[in-house]
C-alpha cells in the first residue's frame, strides 16, 4: 500500500511539473515574435565623449540577448557624425520642421511581428526625427509597444504620448529609461526591467 501511494505521488509530481512547463510554453506563445527596432548615435555623446557604439544599441543587444528578437537598427541616409553642440541644433531644426529624413534598409515581412520593443536617445524631447520616418512608414496599430529611451535626464520625455498618438490601436507598456552613461554597466537594470514583463 505504501509502495502504491508513493508511486502515486511520484506521477502527480510529474504530472503538475509538465503542465508548469506547457503553461510556460504557452506564455511564450502568447507574446508571439518580437522586434527590437532602434536608433542608436555613436560620436560625440553627452556625458560619454566620444564613443564607437551608441548607448541605445547597447540596450536593444541586451534586450536581444534575452528575448532572442529579431533586431532592426534604423540608418540614417544622412550623418549625425558632428561636434555634440552641432547636433543638438541639428536635432532642433528637424523636430521643429517635422522633418522626415530617410533611413536605410527595410524590416520584412512586419505583420509576422506581434510585440515591438522601439528604442532611441531623447533627441528634443522626443525620439530622434528619423525614427518618425520609419513610423509614417510602418503600420504597427495591433501590436504591442514596448518604448525605451537612452538619456542624460529627459527620461522618456514625450516617447509614450507620440507613440499613442501615431498608433491609437496599438497596446504601449513596459517604457523604459536608462541613463546613457549608466548603460554600459546597467546590464543587470535592463534584465531587471526585462524580467518585470515576464522575459
Amino acid at each position: 500500500m505504501k509502495l502504491l501511494k508513493a508511486f502515486a505521488a511520484a506521477a502527480l509530481l510529474l504530472i503538475s511539473t509538465a503542465c508548469g512547463g506547457n503553461n510556460k510554453q504557452e506564455n511564450d506563445m502568447k507574446k508571439g515574435k518580437t522586434l527590437i527596432v532602434f536608433f542608436s548615435h555613436a560620436g560625440e555623446n553627452y556625458a560619454v565623449g566620444n564613443i564607437k557604439v551608441g548607448n541605445t544599441k547597447i540596450v536593444a543587444d541586451y534586450i536581444k540577448e534575452r528575448t532572442g528578437a529579431d533586431e532592426f537598427e534604423i540608418i540614417p541616409e544622412k550623418s549625425y557624425d558632428m561636434p555634440y553642440s552641432d547636433l543638438t541644433k541639428l536635432a532642433q531644426k528637424e523636430t521643429e520642421n517635422g522633418e522626415l529624413p530617410p533611413f536605410k534598409g527595410a524590416v520584412n515581412d512586419i505583420e509576422q511581428y506581434d510585440t515591438v520593443f522601439i528604442g532611441g536617445p531623447v533627441w528634443w524631447g522626443t525620439y530622434p526625427q528619423v525614427m518618425f520616418t520609419f513610423f509614417k512608414k510602418y503600420d504597427l496599430n495591433g501590436k504591442t509597444i514596448i518604448p525605451f529611451t537612452t538619456h542624460e535626464g529627459s527620461g522618456l520625455a514625450n516617447v509614450v504620448e507620440d507613440l499613442k498618438s501615431l498608433y491609437p490601436k496599438a497596446t504601449i507598456t513596459g517604457a523604459f529609461a536608462i541613463y546613457g552613461h549608466e548603460v554600459r554597466s546597467g546590464k543587470a537594470k535592463v534584465e531587471k526591467w526585462l524580467e518585470s514583463m515576464g522575459y
